[in-house]
């Protein structure tokens, strides 16, 4: 079996688009997983949604996905709940229901050698798992986890680690990278005796093209969005080449 599985889309029609056309270059897959955080913060929410239905792809829930699906925008902070409110008005009622009824986690295989799949981990979709997180932690979040091999995205910086006998993939994002490289990632998972290989895919996208989507959109917070499109990096990295203490 082979997935390919797309995270943290974020409303980037376009990204997500080179992606698809990436894997269809690489002879598809058998399964495609969008793994969370679809429509917020990029202009073309709605055409994201159509996208993977299209491409037939199986989607579950993230962060994003749960506030705008499920949460009382009057409970929200004003940029959240301004967000949630423009995602829904794009997306229409129906499939603003249908992003709250998405599952938490994607299961394939069984026992052990079986793949499971979340947004940001087993126990939550809104806690970045590190790629340097201590063992407590990765205890905390995965230790009781039957499936050896666990893909998640969420924090936007693609990376594998094997942790007691696990392999840990975090797959970023499809369409906001924040790892310093401004082009999108997924990654394509295939089974093979033992386990799972895991090939990390790199796709550029017209970075441009999409703030120009965005100017147009009337999406609220413009300049923090354009900002984090074209600096494609988290803050707390520092700027490259910077020694972090």
């Amino acid at each position: 079996m082979r997935i390919a599985i797309l995270s943290d889309i974020h409303g980037n029609a376009h990204a997500l688009a080179r992606c698809l056309v990436d894997l269809a270059a690489r002879g598809g897959a058998d399964v495609v997983v969008a793994a969370g955080d679809l429509c917020v913060d990029g202009p073309r929410p709605k055409q994201v949604l159509e996208r993977l239905r299209d491409a037939g792809a199986r989607c579950l829930r993230g962060n994003t996905d749960r506030m705008v699906g499920q949460a009382d925008v009057e409970q929200l902070d004003p940029q959240d709940a301004q967000a949630v409110a423009w995602v829904r008005e794009q997306i229409g009622e129906d499939r603003t229901r249908e992003l709250g009824e998405l599952p938490f986690s994607l299961s394939f295989g069984d026992g052990e050698d079986g793949l499971l799949i979340c947004h940001a981990n087993p126990i939550s979709d809104d806690e970045h798992v590190w790629p340097d997180a201590y063992d407590d932690t990765l205890e905390r979040m995965f230790g009781h986890v039957a499936q050896r091999t666990i893909a998640f995205g969420h924090l936007h910086l693609p990376y594998v680690r094997v942790w007691r006998g696990r392999t840990l993939v975090n797959v970023a994002s499809a369409g906001l990278p924040k790892d310093g490289d401004p082009l999108a990632h997924y990654a394509l998972l295939t089974q093979r005796p033992g386990g799972w290989e895991v090939q990390s895919r790199r796709v550029p996208f017209d970075v441009e093209k999409v703030a120009r989507q965005l100017r147009k959109s009337g999406i609220p917070d413009v300049e923090k969005r354009l900002a984090s499109l074209r600096r494609h990096r988290y803050p707390k990295l520092g700027e490259p080449g910077a020694v972090i203490p």
